[in-house]
């Protein structure tokens, strides 16, 4: 199924300013959609209103070609997976997987097997009698799962299901949740505010901030070529490096002076009406090079190292007191207080326009 939302807005009672508004997206057909931001940045509340929990103040909605804005949440052929399992403790995993069908008043045999069915796919065979108090946090995430499957939804909508479960189960469920995702050939809506799992999951991102969509984009494109400096700071980890400064004779100066970067040719057409104006350049700490080999160099002093394994992070400071993040691999040897130089891919410089925050190249 297909979900468009043209113009949509939402605005709660009692409240002067709009939750979310000009909200424009289309969801394709068996896409993996992740919804992504910080805290507070309306996502949520997209979720619940796609889902019918929500009303919409303002614009409409689409499922395929039909305006859904008033239809229940029952008859829009949706389910929904929250951040709590919110399972019946006094019911087995079987009951818990086959009650909304058995609400519905569904054949016996049918129940029976769609529940065996999303049971085996998700691994719970075995644990069909037991209650919720007796198997894992990662189980009863399943069961929560096999309770949407049963139904045969159009759309799965998902409520930071894996929050609750410690990193190592998170990033098993992360490809079980796409392998199933792909079994199952159905659209996907995924919120989340942790960038791993938006960019390891989705096949489109909606990257959201103060109620309003910052970028729209595979996972690739949100991270190789951000909208703005906020998508810019958003995606990766570590975040990108953003220098203050201006164009000066065709050439990036920061705001005192000491670092000076030069273009590439393609940039330096885009940047040429920015000259005399300021602009912020952007780095990912991954880009940069040991020794100073490519670009112009930066010189600096490293203040901590973090050990990762397969990579170091190295928190530097450069004379000026501006301070660096850069990525390196972990079998490279730094120490604090060690002084080194830099040198940087000249292809991977990002420019802003500093009054704007928008992308200029």
């Amino acid at each position: 199924m297909e979900v468009t939302l043209k113009n949509v807005g939402k605005k709660y009672e009692g409240r002067e300013e709009f939750t979310l508004r000009h909200i424009n997206l289309k969801i394709k057909n068996q896409d993996f959609c992740v919804i992504l931001g910080p805290s507070g940045c309306g996502k949520t509340t997209l979720l619940r209103m796609i889902a019918g929990l929500n009303s919409i103040t303002e614009g409409d909605l689409y499922f395929n070609d039909k305006r859904v804005n008033k239809t229940p949440p029952k008859d829009r052929d949706i389910a929904m997976v929250f951040q709590s399992y919110a399972l019946y403790p006094h019911m087995n995993v079987y009951e818990n997987m086959a009650f909304s069908l058995m609400m519905r008043k569904e054949n016996k045999k049918i129940i029976h097997e769609r529940v065996m069915e999303a049971a085996k796919l998700l691994e719970l065979t075995d644990y069909l009698y037991s209650k919720p108090s007796d198997i894992s946090g990662g189980q009863r995430q399943r069961v929560a799962l096999g309770r949407a499957i049963v139904r045969k939804p159009q759309v799965f909508l998902m409520d930071e299901p894996l929050s609750n479960l410690d990193a190592k189960l998170r990033e098993h469920m992360r490809v079980e949740l796409v392998r199933l995702h792909k079994t199952l050939g159905s659209t996907t809506v995924y919120v989340t505010h942790d960038q791993t799992e938006a960019m390891t999951m989705a096949t489109k991102i909606v990257l959201m901030n103060d109620g309003k969509i910052q970028q729209v984009g595979k996972p690739e494109e949100l991270y190789n070529k951000p909208a703005n400096i906020f998508v810019a700071e958003f995606i990766g980890s570590p975040t990108m490096n953003i220098i203050e400064g201006s164009m000066i004779d065709s050439k990036f100066v920061s705001k005192d002076g000491i670092i000076k970067v030069k273009p590439s040719e393609e940039d330096g057409k885009l940047l040429k009406s920015f000259e005399g104006k300021d602009v912020s350049l952007g780095i990912r700490p991954e880009r940069f090079e040991s020794g100073g080999k490519l670009g112009d160099t930066f010189e600096c002093v490293i203040d901590v190292v973090e050990m990762l394994g397969k990579e170091k992070i190295l928190y530097a400071r450069l004379e000026n007191g501006y301070e660096l993040t850069i990525s390196v691999p972990g079998h490279y040897e730094y120490n604090e207080g060690e002084k080194h130089s830099f040198g940087y891919d000249i292809s991977a410089l990002h420019f802003f326009n500093s009054k704007t925050g928008e992308r200029i190249n």
